[in-house]
Order: C-alpha cells, then sequence, then structure tokens
C-alpha cells in the first residue's frame, strides 16, 4: 500500500530515513519550482498559496519561482491546517526558523525541519498513545542537530512532538471522515 509524504501528494512504497531529502533533491536538482507545481504536489489551490504568500506565511517567490525551504513550509503548513490553525503554526515553525523572508535569523532551515520530521515518523516503533517513544523518537531525530545550545534542541524536539501529534489528529480526523461517508 501506497504513502504519501506528509503535506504532500507524492506517493511512496514507504517512509524511511532520508527519503524526503532524495525527494527534494530530486525535484530541486535545476533549481526552483512554480506555482503550478507546488499546486500539484501540494494537492492546494494556486490561490491558497498566493494568499499564504501575501499574508506572510511564506516569503514570496522570487521571478515566480519557489525555493525548497518555501517549499517545505507550505507543505509544513498543509501538513498540520487541518488541526491547528496557521497562524499557529506559523508560530510554532517560527520558533526555530525565525521570519520565513529572513534566513540568517534561523536555528534551522524549513526543509531540514521537514526532514527530521519525515525521518522521525519514519522509524518503527513511534507509538502516540505513549508519550515517552514520542519523546525518544523526536530526540534520536535530533542527534545530528548542529546547534549545541540545549534550549534550541529542547525546542526542536518540543516542535517535532506537536509536529507529530498535529498529524497524527490530523490523519485520524481523515480516517473518521471516511468511516462516516461510508456509512
Amino acid at each position: 500500500m501506497a504513502t504519501v509524504f506528509p503535506g504532500t501528494t507524492i506517493e511512496v512504497s514507504n517512509l524511511t530515513r532520508g527519503s524526503s531529502r532524495t525527494l527534494f533533491g530530486g525535484i530541486f536538482a535545476a533549481g526552483g519550482i512554480t506555482l503550478s507545481q507546488v499546486s500539484i504536489m501540494t494537492g492546494l489551490e494556486p490561490y491558497v498559496i498566493q494568499n499564504w504568500v501575501k499574508r506572510g506565511f511564506v516569503s514570496s517567490p522570487v521571478k515566480k519561482v519557489y525555493s525548497k525551504e518555501q517549499f517545505a513550509r507550505i507543505v509544513i503548513i498543509n501538513m498540520l491546517r487541518e488541526t491547528l490553525h496557521i497562524e499557529k503554526i506559523c508560530e510554532l515553525i517560527k520558533i526555530i526558523g525565525g521570519d520565513p523572508r529572513d534566513v540568517s535569523d534561523d536555528l534551522i532551515k524549513d526543509d531540514e525541519l521537514y526532514h527530521l520530521y519525515v525521518d522521525m515518523i519514519s522509524e518503527s516503533g513511534i507509538s502516540i498513545n505513549d508519550e515517552e517513544s514520542v519523546m525518544n523518537a523526536a530526540q534520536a531525530a535530533t542527534l545530528d542537530f548542529a546547534n549545541n545550545s540545549p534550549a534550541a534542541k529542547k525546542q526542536l524536539v518540543g516542535i517535532l512532538r506537536i509536529m507529530l501529534y498535529a498529524h497524527s489528529a490530523s490523519e485520524l480526523k481523515k480516517t473518521a471522515d471516511e468511516i462516516f461517508s461510508a456509512l
């Protein structure tokens, strides 16, 4: 059974450590991507993405081309928006990623945050009903985090935990909606 990368429509047989890095490497091998490509890969209408740019949730594309960091931010927002308000998602990303228009204040880039999340959920044995397994998975995902600040690492672990719970809640809601529709 195929699965999709979180926040996208991109199917894969299974998620593995490093698979999102490989995916991004292929997508961005020739540079940035257009709005229509972002729309296709996220399932979002172009006007939604443009609205997020207009509202400052995502930085403006350069020459109508989106970077991997912008794409990752869009994907993260898309992944979490079913269960968290968009303002809260952006606040969450801002804690570790800073202002979307200024990469110099980032403790971690948006694409790296996404990769850490995919790496975390690709590990088996995580149960959202077991906080210890969630904490262990988040800590394991951040082992190579370049920032040596214990406070920054603690924030990143917390963000990954929030992402897991919110994304899981979104997936559970989708399943409940599908069951309801089948009644």
